[in-house]
């Protein structure tokens, strides 16, 4: 206080007094006095403003407005002319963005009018102590002052009046203000720190509190908490309610404040929902950023045809600009706390003769630097973590545009895998398309056709060449599976690229730290410092090299996950069948097989590489380059090591270590964001594209708006493929190198039905995937060209349909409008009445229902691949009025059930040529043997009776949905799923054993770490009493290189006994969730979609292999830490025991809260991805449907929501994580700022223990910041165990056991018998069969029949136990329900109407477990009836060798079925279950009467009468009962027979008759 007592008599003052002429030199230079800046600073304010209004008249007159009047004149169109003179106010106070903002406002205004008061005062106060005339300058100097004031009290008062000039007036007053304060705290502020100087203007007594009081409020305070004015990117458009970030104030931008609501809802509620979230802010909405980005990224949307790298940078060249500014910041302040330690601790070794700044200044240095340092980290990361939300949305929504560009081939996979290994998985989300298998027709997309215009290919020059890139990349663009990879693309890849956004923090922040690191460890230390660096230099290449043999292993780790995520993904898609026919055993030991050559790798990884590395940087190189500066600069500097050099250059190591490692790292995770940077800049920029949109560089299309022959749909003297690449085989719809040729001209009729028919594997469906411009045209002459008219729009409806994830109304409108009337129509004329019966929710069902869809529609044109399943459908559909008039171009393989309804006729022959064209459809069958053949046996089955009877039922829910919805699990992760890892951890053995010696270790560790640091301040007190000639520097250099030895011991032995425990836990988690997967129930798996199954056994055994595991040793390696580090603090400092208990029990407090918040939003954030993901997949799964509809631009608008969504939470998600870092920021700096003001004023201990005090100090308020987010990243992480231990917990079927194995022989015969078979769906389901008993001889071919949910499927599936059953079944005299189920269905073999086939040869799906040669293989496919579609000499004949696209997709359905036929005779079961389909039923029937062997048992679900007429018996089923089970004749003979029902109700009954009595009359003969 003596500071403020000096009299005025003395002439200290602005005005007369002495420290104004110290301060200005001499009186010759009054301009350079301090004073005077504010002076400069209004002027040049003046100037500037002057020149902005000059500036603005100027445009004004020329007819411009500028950005505020547009605003203004858009936001006064909206208020009305008022009179009342508090409207007019209140409306004014709206504009200024509210009252808040106003009231705010208004107070500067009142503190510059004060400001201005109180210097007038002082003028005045001289002259009437006639202290004026002594000093004219000075007076003139505060004349100044004054009218400063009087300049920013009427920028102030501008502000407040003017709208149009508020904004600009305001920065230049704060600008003003703040100068003038910061001149206030240089002449009167500052002085209070130092012991020599006094305050320059303390003449003025209190009124210069008074105005550094007002200062402070007008330039600070009131800038920092005054609310922002919303300002919408549209003013036209503007959001109802802005985000809170869009109106908080700087302070609540720094401290999160803004979020506050949505932490104390989440802390309020069980789970906070997305809906319960701000508003997505609209510069973050994806349509603005689209339209501001796309410019510059899409070459479709104008952008320069450059790396996709550039772009970006030109998008957010301005947040990059923000973020280096912040990183210099950042670089400064973090030398901020070393340098207030070392002023500190050398004021106290000193007593501080050495400095003349008092010890309160540096402790208040180390917080406001500490803060400072957290504010620009954090609001680094808040920049950062925007940037990449938008850059997440931006690049999905350009992968997402892109692909609706793109030619999409039939993915197929070679024999073997690559040579590394490596394969791509799909992981379909949840809310994925229900579309069956894929499709060999929904492989490409049609995008570049509009749907107004017409679109005619015609040759302008020669075919095109695209250069060649070499036979390896052309094998790889043939092998790829391009869904995989576009999911890769925006999952992996997007997430290394975002992972690579701290580009400045390698190139900018980490060299600018480690400059700054080293001029103050030389300040400190001399030059021993660079001796240190060198150290650290020399050893630094050898963690580069463990770093780079860690990247071989992981590579090779990788391969081995891909290998396993591929059998585990191919396992899942085709589940069903695995346990249908009992391969569970071998397909769980073939999946472990490959986990253990991933563990492998995996505990090479951890040990010993990982071990090194971490040794490396976290003791070896620390240790050495400390014992090497520090012995330099005792040894050979001859120099005193004290408190203040060490525990000040520790915390400057520490930093040095952590930029060398961040330079590491961070390149590491640059070079893979640069490497898929590259792979979607490749993406982008090579991938093969519809001709449509290369048009323009090829010159092969033309876009034809008025042509006279516009209107033709056809070719003339047309070549197409499904590559551009000529002798490319591999990437055609069936893997050969197929061409569709159309000589002449070929043009169908309009306003009629067309056919386009053909034997199968002929080309039919390529035809309309050529005209729909999905294939590649190669013109073969220069009048070449194809057309298909756009203008009265096109429907199409593939052969596998495309279904989305939504109701079956939602998808037959298909986004048109409901028109009653006609939807009823196109159900009942569509045959789905009865299908809609089946499901509680009616028309709120999902179905099949892309028939309907295209009749519904307006389209003119109608484009039809082969959908026809029944009689009703062409007699009720294509003979009624909803086509009528419209062109229909139908593909089909049933010519004889079409011919009737058809004005045109189109065949294609076997090797892609158009064989004939007419209105008889008898020319193209007298031109076709093989098309002749298949028609006669059409003929001669529709002649037998067309009468279908069942469809296969399900049961479904009473909401409509075929699939259970996935919950998000509330609260924290339970304590059961923390169980399942930590007994993975221990093992069978002895866990206590365990979980001691890695605690020991841990413990052992933090402890000696600590001892360490006391002993290097205990090393410096010894040259306080001593002369540094007799301290022993060797002996504390080599205890210092003990200790770290300890340390290394303790550190090691934790590591590797945890690593094992790790691993051993990765093991016996997998193995739990893959045995239970394949020992569920089938009701399980149809109600849950594979993409959920393949999640679990990808993504969230690789966070159990990495994330969890981590996450977990670090949460408590960091309890450890903050533990014993509090306890020193509190051992040294004993009544801040209640202080630090505080802090920690405040920190955990807000950790709790910020938990509740954040694991609600990562669950959303999570869930959030899924439908993203799931439009992409469900889009390029229609992609030939969208384009051919011209849906794109819907579907686009449908990304960018589901964009928004996903951005909406994940915005929140990543501030939450700066809300609870900031408040533990704070809280660790009070606490240390705390510790060392006590410390520092008591005095009751060394130098070296206040060092070292400190020095835990700022340690355990970082460890308990890290704490606290790693807590949250392992609650995080461990959703996977939770999600994992849901799928060990699911139902499961009986397990086999020792005395469920059949004997040896078993069967030798098919002989089943069944007594009192009931069976049910769950166990609290009804029974859906009711005690039926039936004999079937072995040999004896069954036909069962009922109509729709008479049960027939759920006899099938009873028989193999695949649901609940009572009563007893004997299968070759053994009751079935003592047999391993494996047992059971490895000797039953079944046919489903889809059969399930995976990516790879031929024979892989024939024999996956590798237990037949080819000569069987060979025969079976003989007998299948596979070889009489194609000959030897056919191009691209399928042998063993020919690659399957995954499902199937690149062989037609009648092929897949041909397969499934001939894998079931290759198991040579001694009982076969057909699910007959009509598409096969001539080959499967020829090959069932004539290949298997007389003793198989064949039992038939029939959904046609002609298919089992000639069955040995018949079985008919109603309600779930058998109500007949007799042969045929015996059955017809019945007059109460409900075969004879069926019969009778049939097309042609007399037909039906004439074969049971051939049957009968047949068996009389003899048996078969």
């Amino acid at each position: 206080m003596r500071l403020l007592t000096v009299q005025l008599g003395t002439g200290y003052g602005p005005i007369g007094g002495l420290s104004f002429y110290q301060s200005a030199k001499s009186l010759n230079s009054p301009w350079r006095s301090t004073l005077m800046v504010p002076v400069y600073t209004a002027l040049a304010s003046l100037l500037l403003l002057s020149i902005h209004v000059f500036v603005a008249w100027c445009f004004r007159k020329g007819g411009g407005e500028t950005k505020e009047e547009l605003e203004t004149s858009s936001t006064s169109e909206d208020i009305p002319n008022v009179e009342c003179v508090s409207e007019r106010l209140e409306i004014h106070v709206r504009r200024h963005g509210g009252t808040a903002i106003f009231w705010f406002m208004f107070a500067r205004m009142i503190g510059c009018f004060s400001l201005l008061g109180l210097s007038a005062h002082t003028l005045a106060s001289c002259y009437r102590d006639s202290r004026c005339q002594s000093h004219i300058i000075g007076t003139l100097i505060h004349y100044s002052l004054c009218v400063v004031y009087l300049y920013a009290s009427s920028l102030s008062m501008i502000s407040i009046l003017s709208h149009e000039w508020g904004p600009t007036t305001t920065r230049h007053n704060v600008i003003l203000l703040l100068v003038i304060l910061g001149v206030y705290g240089y002449r009167d502020i500052w002085p209070l720190a130092t012991t020599t100087d006094i305050p320059m203007d303390i003449s003025e007594g209190k009124i210069l509190w008074v105005k550094i009081a007002i200062l402070s409020a007008a330039a600070l305070i009131i800038p920092l908490i005054i609310p922002r004015k919303y300002e919408p990117i549209d003013p036209k458009d503007p959001m109802p309610i802005p985000n809170p970030e869009l109106t908080a104030s700087i302070l609540s931008l720094q401290l999160y404040t803004f979020l506050d609501q949505i932490i104390l809802t989440a802390y309020k509620t069980p789970h906070l929902s997305w809906n319960q979230l701000p508003p997505l802010s609209d510069g973050d909405c994806s349509k603005h950023l689209k339209e501001i980005a796309f410019p510059h990224l899409d070459t479709f949307h104008g952008a320069k045809k450059r790396h996709l790298f550039f772009g970006l940078m030109r998008v957010y060249r301005w947040e990059y600009s923000i973020l280096a500014l912040t990183i210099v910041v950042l670089s400064f302040s973090s030398l901020g706390p070393p340098i207030a330690i070392n002023r500190i601790l050398t004021y106290l070794e000193t007593n501080g003769t050495e400095t003349n700044i008092r010890p309160w200044f540096w402790i208040m240095w180390l917080f406001i630097t500490s803060m400072l340092n957290s504010f620009s980290l954090h609001w680094y990361i808040f920049i950062v973590t925007r940037t990449l939300v938008r850059a997440e949305g931006l690049l999905t929504q350009l992968v997402f545009e892109h692909s609706l560009r793109i030619r999409l081939k039939a993915e197929t996979s070679k024999a073997k895998a690559s040579k590394d290994g490596a394969m791509t998985v799909v992981d379909t989300p949840d809310t994925a398309s229900i579309n069956g298998q894929g499709s060999s027709t929904n492989t490409t997309l049609n995008g570049g056709s509009s749907p107004t215009s017409t679109i005619k290919g015609k040759d302008k020059s020669k075919p095109d060449t695209k250069k060649d890139d070499g036979p390896d990349k052309k094998k790889r663009a043939g092998e790829d599976n391009m869904t995989g990879k576009i999911n890769n693309l925006i999952t992996t890849d997007l997430n290394n690229i975002v992972e690579a956004r701290d580009i400045l923090i390698a190139i900018l922040y980490a060299p600018l730290q480690m400059i700054l690191c080293i001029v103050f460890l030389y300040k400190v230390l001399g030059w021993s410092a660079f001796v240190g660096f060198s150290t650290t230099l020399i050893l630094f290449p050898i963690p580069g090299w463990i770093a780079k043999k860690l990247q071989t292993v992981q590579q090779n780790k990788m391969k081995k996950t891909d290998a396993r995520v591929q059998i585990v993904s191919e396992a899942v898609n085709v589940l069903r069948m695995v346990k249908l026919f009992g391969w569970e055993q071998q397909m769980f030991e073939r999946i472990e097989e490959k986990r253990k050559e991933e563990l492998y790798w995996l505990w090479l990884r951890k040990f010993p590489i990982s071990l090194l590395l971490s040794l490396f940087y976290s003791f070896f190189i620390m240790s050495l380059t400390m014992l090497v500066t520090y012995g330099t600069f005792t040894l050979i500097m001859k120099q005193q090591l004290n408190a203040s050099i060490v525990f000040s250059s520790m915390s400057v190591f520490g930093m040095l270590r952590g930029q060398l490692h961040r330079i590491f790292y961070q390149t590491t995770n640059i070079i893979q964001g640069k490497v898929s940077l590259d792979r979607v800049n490749e993406y982008l920029k090579n991938t093969e594209l519809l001709d449509a949109y290369t048009s323009k560089s090829q010159d092969h299309l033309e876009i034809l708006q008025s042509d006279e022959d516009s209107s033709n749909i056809g070719f003339k003297d047309a070549v197409f493929s499904w590559s551009t690449d000529p002798d490319d085989g591999t990437m055609t719809p069936s893997s050969r190198s197929f061409k569709l040729r159309i000589e002449g001209e070929l043009l169908f009729k309009t306003g009629c039905i067309n056919l386009i028919i053909g034997p199968t594997g002929s080309g039919k469906t390529s035809m309309i995937m050529a005209l729909l411009g999905e294939m590649h045209f190669r013109p073969s002459s220069p009048q070449s060209w194809f057309n298909l008219p756009r203008k009265g729009g096109v429907a199409f409806a593939a052969q596998e349909p495309w279904v989305q994830n939504a109701t079956i109304r939602d998808n037959i409108l298909f986004g048109s409008e409901l028109d009653e009337d006609r939807y009823r129509k196109v159900i009942r004329q569509c045959a789905l009445e009865r299908d809609l019966e089946l499901f509680e929710a009616g028309d709120e069902t999902e179905a099949r229902v892309t028939l309907a869809r295209a009749i519904y529609s307006s389209a003119q044109i109608i484009i039809l691949d082969d959908v026809l399943a029944a009689l009703d459908i062409v007699e009720e559909c294509f003979k009624g009025d909803l086509v009528k008039g419209r062109t229909i171009l139908m593909v089909t393989h049933n010519v004889a059930l079409t011919s009737s309804v058809a004005d045109f006729v189109v065949s294609i022959g076997l090797d892609g040529t158009v064989t004939s064209r007419s209105s008889d459809v008898s020319l193209a069958l007298n031109l076709d043997s093989e098309l002749a053949l298949e028609v006669k046996i059409d003929e001669e089955n529709l002649k037998k009776g067309e009468g279908e009877i069942a469809s296969t039922e399900k049961e479904t829910k009473a909401d409509g949905k075929l699939i259970v919805v996935e919950e998000i699990a509330e609260g924290h992760v339970t304590w059961k799923s923390i169980k399942l890892f930590l007994f993975g951890l221990a093992g069978n053995g002895r866990p206590v054993i365990f979980f001691t010696i890695w605690l020991a270790g841990m413990i052992g560790e933090e402890l000696s770490n600590n001892l360490q640091i006391w002993f290097l301040g205990y090393w410096g007190t010894q040259y306080e009493h001593r002369a540094p000639s007799e301290v022993r520097v060797p002996f504390y250099l080599a205890v210092y290189s003990g200790l770290t030895g300890i340390i290394i011991f303790f550190f090691s032995v934790s590591y590797l006994v945890y690593a094992y425990g790790s691993l051993r836990a990765s093991k016996s988690i997998h193995e739990k969730l893959v045995g239970s997967i394949l020992g569920t129930t089938l009701r399980w798996l149809d109600e849950t979609p594979t993409s959920r199954i393949i999640a679990r056994c990808t993504q969230d055994i690789r966070a159990v292999d990495g994330p969890v595991a981590q996450s977990l040793v670090t949460v408590v390696n960091l309890s450890i830490t903050v533990i014993v580090k509090l306890s020193v603090i509190v051992l040294y400092t004993p009544v801040f025991i209640f202080p630090g208990l505080g802090v920690a029990m405040i920190g955990i407090f807000a950790g709790n809260v910020y938990l509740k918040a954040q694991m609600s939003v990562k669950r959303e954030m999570s869930n959030a991805k899924a439908p993203l993901l799931a439009h992409l997949g469900a889009s390029i799964a229609g992609l030939s449907s969208i384009r051919a509809y011209g849906a794109e631009e819907q579907f686009k608008v449908e990304s960018l929501k589901r964009i928004d969504h996903y951005s909406r939470v994940a915005r929140i998600s990543y501030n939450l994580d700066r809300w609870i870092a900031v408040r533990i920021d704070g809280l660790g700096a009070l606490f240390t700022t705390a510790l060392a003001f006590y410390l520092v004023q008591r005095r009751s201990t060394s130098s070296a223990n206040i060092g070292f005090s400190l020095n835990l100090a700022v340690d355990f308020c970082v460890m308990l910041l890290w704490l606290v987010r790693f807590y949250n990243e392992f609650e995080v992480q461990a959703n996977s165990l939770e999600r994992i231990q849901a799928y060990v917990d699911i139902e499961q079927e009986p397990k086999p056991t020792e005395s469920g194995k059949p004997p040896a022989a078993w069967p030798t015969s098919g002989e089943l018998r069944v007594e009192n078979l009931s069976a049910r769906y769950s166990q609290t389901g009804p029974n859906v069969l009711h005690d039926i008993s039936f004999n079937v001889r072995s040999g004896e071919r069954i036909g069962i029949v009922g109509r729709t949910g008479s049960g027939k499927s759920s006899l099938t599936l009873a028989l193999l136990r695949c649901i609940l059953t009572e009563g007893n079944v004997f299968y070759d005299s053994i009751p079935t329900n003592k047999l391993n189920l494996d047992a059971l269905r490895s000797n039953v073999t079944i046919i489903p109407q889809m059969p399930e086939l995976v990516s790879g040869t031929l024979r892989r799906n024939l024999d996956p477990f590798e237990q037949h040669d080819d000569r069987t293989l060979n025969a079976a496919l003989q007998d299948a009836g596979l070889f009489s579609l194609q000959t030897e000499t056919d191009e691209g004949r399928i042998t063993l060798d020919s690659n399957l696209a995954s499902g199937g997709g690149n062989l037609s359905v009648g092929q897949r079925q041909i397969i499934a036929l001939a894998r079931a005779i290759v198991r040579k079961s001694k009982v076969l279950i057909l699910d007959e389909d009509y598409k096969t039923d001539t080959i499967i029937q020829k090959t069932l009467r004539n290949e298997l062997g007389s003793d198989v048992t064949v039992l038939t679900v029939a959904h046609r009468l002609q298919t089992i007429m000639d069955s040995d018996k018949i079985m008919v089923l109603d309600n779930g009962r058998m109500v007949e089970f007799d042969s045929p004749k015996v059955l017809l003979s019945r007059e109460d027979s409900k075969l004879k029902a069926l019969v009778d109700e049939s097309g042609d009954k007399d037909v039906l008759y004439e074969m049971a009595r051939g049957k009968a009359s047949t068996s009389q003969d003899g048996p078969r």
